[in-house]
């Protein structure tokens, strides 16, 4: 099927295209929602990750792939566990983003995004697909955490860590690869339960490379935002200042 990729930039939306084109999907291309130019980097949304954002300015370059986007301007309203059309509700946005991409590329017939756990993410792409007759793909979905996050690793993403919002999560490790906090992971899983692929919410990441990808983004300047910084949580996310691509 020809297939457009929901992405926010993070790893887990980038292993489902991955795992899109080798089960012989064409993906035709990719979308993205970013907060309002008004607001923080950092938004109060229960569908989508903001952190990042502006290095989605370089993914078309990047990756070889038109890259749709369109600025969240509802926010969540009908936050039960199933989705009903709402008139100003974010999940519209995902909608109006979709219907845009198909009057484009009338030929696509799915929609590819990383949801592991998430019911609440899920259902709601669902509802938008079905409305606007397109296919969920949701290759990641209920997957294993630790052997998931393993596989993302030895697949040959490159991700940072662009968000940090759990016990043993602290600035310092804000920029760090996934190989360098996959220990630590493991232990805080153990120990308090974190989710080891960030489904939780526990961190937020930002691919730089991967296989699909012509050119690599290099990351030149950064400025840590910090939200709440207590004794239990580090709340802190890495607003990308300055990007270049490189040759691979």
């Amino acid at each position: 099927m020809k297939v457009v990729g929901l992405t926010s930039g993070g790893k887990d939306s980038c292993y489902s295209l991955m795992l899109c084109m080798k089960d012989g999907h064409d993906v035709v291309c990719l979308a993205n929602l970013y907060p309002p130019s008004d607001s923080e980097e950092e938004i109060d949304s229960y569908m989508y990750q903001c952190v990042a954002h502006t290095g989605l300015q370089l993914y078309s370059e990047a990756c070889g792939f038109p890259v749709y986007r369109r600025e969240i301007r509802g926010r969540p309203i009908k936050t039960g566990a199933f989705y009903e059309e709402a008139s100003h509700d974010e999940v519209e946005d995902l909608y109006e983003l979709l219907a845009f991409v198909k009057q484009k590329h009338p030929d696509i017939e799915a929609v590819s995004s990383g949801a592991i756990l998430s019911s609440y993410q899920k259902n709601r792409i669902e509802n938008v697909c079905r409305r606007l007759n397109l296919e969920s793909l949701t290759y990641l979905w209920s997957a294993d955490e630790a052997v998931l996050f393993d596989e993302i690793i030895s697949s040959g993403i490159e991700a940072i860590i662009v968000k940090v919002a759990a016990l043993g999560l602290s600035t310092k490790h804000l920029g760090k690869s996934l190989n360098e906090v996959r220990d630590l992971l493991s232990n805080l899983s153990s120990r308090y339960g974190v989710h080891i692929c960030g489904e939780g919410g526990e961190y937020e990441t930002f691919v730089v490379n991967c296989p699909f990808f012509k050119k690599r983004i290099v990351v030149d300047e950064t400025k840590i935002v910090e939200h709440s910084v207590n004794d239990f949580a580090t709340v802190a996310y890495l607003s990308l200042s300055k990007l270049h691509l490189e040759n691979k």
